[in-house]
C-alpha cells in the first residue's frame, strides 16, 4: 500500500548519530564550529610545541609543569572580570577582543623566537600573556555556545564544541609532531598566531539579535562574583558540576602535558610519536562524542559521569604501567573517549541547570576552579615525575581518581544524582 498523502509526518527520531549532530541544522553554530575547530588546531601546535620546547631546553618535568601554571593561572586571577564581561557586554563582541589579544601574544612568541631568544622565561612570560586573554575569553565563550542554538539542541551544542576542541588535539599535535621533526617550533608558532583569524572572522559573519542585559549584571564586579558564588552554593547540580570537574583536572588532566615526559623517557620515541600519542586522545573523544550526545535522552548525566571517571581511572593506571607504545596509544584513545564523556556531561548539566543572567559568573567560577586545577595537578604530578618517575606519577592519578568515585558516592552535599537533567528541562 502506498503512503497515503495526508498521513502525518512520523516525529524526528530523537536518538542515533545523525541526533548527535542536531545543533548543526542552526547556521551561526556551524559557522562558530568551524571557525573554533580550524584556530583550536592552531593552539595545538602551540600547545605541544611550548612543553617540548621548555623539556629539551631544561631537561626537567617541572618546566612542563610551569608551562601550565603559566597558561591557566591568570584565567583564575582574571576569572571574576572574564565572567563580568560575559554577562555584561555583547558576548561577540567580548570574543573579539579577547582573541585580537591572543593572536597578538601569539605571534609574539613566534617573533621572539626567530630572533634567537631561546629562553624558558622568555617563553614561560609569552604564555602567561597567552593565557590572561584566554582567561577573559572563556566564560564569554561557554556562554555565546548557548547563544546560538535553543535549550532543546544544548546537549548537542556542547558535545560538539568539546568534539570539536578534541579533534582539534587529534589533529594539532599530529600536525605539530611533524612540524617539529621537520623545521622545529617557528612554524608551530606561526600557525597558531594565524589561526585565530578563524574565529573572528567566524564572529564577524554570524549575525545574534541584541541580548538584554540584567540590572543585577552592571553591579560591580566583586559584587557580581559573590552572587555567583552564593547561587552556585544553593544549587547542588551546580556545586557537584563544579567540583567534579575539578577533580578530573587534578587527576586526568596533567596527561595531557605529560605525554612529553612519557615519550623521551619511557618510550624514547620521535616528535612524530609523540603527535600520535596526543593525536590518540583526540582520537578516543571523537568516537565518544556521538554517543554521549546521540543517546543522552537514554544515558543519564550521573551514570556517563561516575563511570566514566571509574573507567578513565582505570585506563589511566594500566597506561603507567606499560611500556608498549601501542598498547599505550589503545589506552590513550580510552582515556580522550572517558573525558569528553565526563567533561561534556559535566559541562551540560551546568549550562541547562544555571539561569541566563547569571550564565557567565557562574561559568567564569567554574573555569577559575577547573583552571587552577589544571597547574595544581601539573605542577604535584611533574614533582613526581622528578621524584620517582613518569609511570609512578600516572598510576597514583588513576588509582585517586577511582577512589575519588567511591568516596562521593558517600557525600551529601555532592551528588552524581544531581547531575541529571528531566526532559521536561530540555525544552
Amino acid at each position: 500500500m502506498g503512503l497515503d498523502s495526508h498521513e502525518p509526518t512520523p516525529p524526528p527520531r530523537e536518538h542515533g548519530i545523525i541526533y548527535s549532530f542536531r545543533a548543526f541544522k542552526h547556521k551561526n553554530f556551524s559557522i562558530f564550529w568551524v571557525g573554533a575547530l580550524l584556530s583550536n588546531i592552531g593552539g595545538w601546535l602551540s600547545n605541544l610545541a611550548v612543553p617540548f620546547v621548555l623539556y629539551d631546553i631544561t631537561g626537567e618535568a617541572t618546566w612542563v609543569g610551569l608551562a601550565s601554571v603559566a597558561q591557566f593561572v591568570p584565567g583564575i586571577i582574571l576569572g571574576p572580570l572574564g565572567g563580568s564581561l560575559a554577562d555584561r557586554f555583547d558576548r561577540r563582541k567580548v570574543l573579539i577582543l579577547t582573541q585580537l589579544g591572543m593572536t597578538l601574544s601569539a605571534m609574539a612568541m613566534w617573533f621572539v623566537w626567530v630572533q634567537g631568544f631561546h629562553d624558558a622565561y622568555v617563553l614561560l612570560l609569552l604564555v602567561m600573556l597567552i593565557g590572561s586573554f584566554g582567561g577573559l575569553n572563556m566564560p564569554t565563550w561557554q556562554s555565546f555556545v548557548s547563544d546560538l542554538v535553543p535549550r532543546g539542541d544544548l546537549m548537542s551544542a556542547v558535545t560538539l564544541n568539546s568534539l570539536q576542541f578534541n579533534a582539534a588535539r587529534s589533529i594539532g599535535p599530529a600536525i605539530a609532531g611533524i612540524l617539529l621533526a621537520a623545521s622545529g617550533p617557528a612554524l608551530a608558532f606561526l600557525l597558531n598566531g594565524i589561526s585565530f583569524s578563524f574565529v573572528i572572522i567566524s564572529l564577524l559573519v554570524i549575525t545574534l539579535p541584541k541580548r538584554i542585559i540584567q540590572h543585577s549584571a552592571k553591579s560591580p564586579v566583586l559584587r557580581q562574583f559573590t552572587d555567583a558564588v552564593k547561587y552556585t552554593r544553593r544549587t547542588k547540580g551546580l556545586l557537584s558540576s563544579i567540583l567534579l570537574s575539578v577533580i578530573v583536572g587534578i587527576l586526568g588532566n596533567p596527561l595531557f602535558t605529560l605525554t612529553v615526559v612519557y615519550a623521551e623517557d619511557i618510550y624514547k620515541v620521535d616528535e612524530v610519536a609523540l603527535g600520535m600519542m596526543n593525536a590518540a586522545l583526540g582520537l578516543g573523544a571523537l568516537i565518544a562524542a556521538p554517543i554521549v550526545s546521540g543517546w543522552s535522552k537514554f544515558l543519564p548525566s550521573s551514570k556517563v559521569v561516575k563511570w566514566g571517571m571509574i573507567v578513565y581511572g582505570v585506563a589511566l593506571a594500566l597506561f603507567s604501567l606499560t611500556t608498549a607504545y601501542w598498547v599505550g596509544i589503545i589506552m590513550l584513545v580510552i582515556i580522550g573517549a572517558c573525558f569528553l564523556s565526563v567533561i561534556s556531561g559535566l559541562n551540560t548539566s551546568l549550562q541547562l541547570m544555571v539561569a541566563d543572567p547569571m550564565r557567565g559568573r557562574v561559568i567564569a567560577l567554574r573555569h577559575m576552579l577547573y583552571t587552577l586545577s589544571f597547574p595544581v595537578g601539573a605542577m604535584f604530578q611533574a614533582w613526581m615525575a622528578d621524584m620517582w618517575n613518569v609511570q609512578v606519577s600516572l598510576f597514583v592519578a588513576g588509582v585517586l581518581m577511582v577512589i575519588s568515585v567511591f568516596g562521593i558516592l558517600m557525600l551529601r552535599s555532592v551528588s552524581f544524582a544531581s547531575l541529571d537533567i528531566h526532559p521536561e528541562d530540555m525544552t
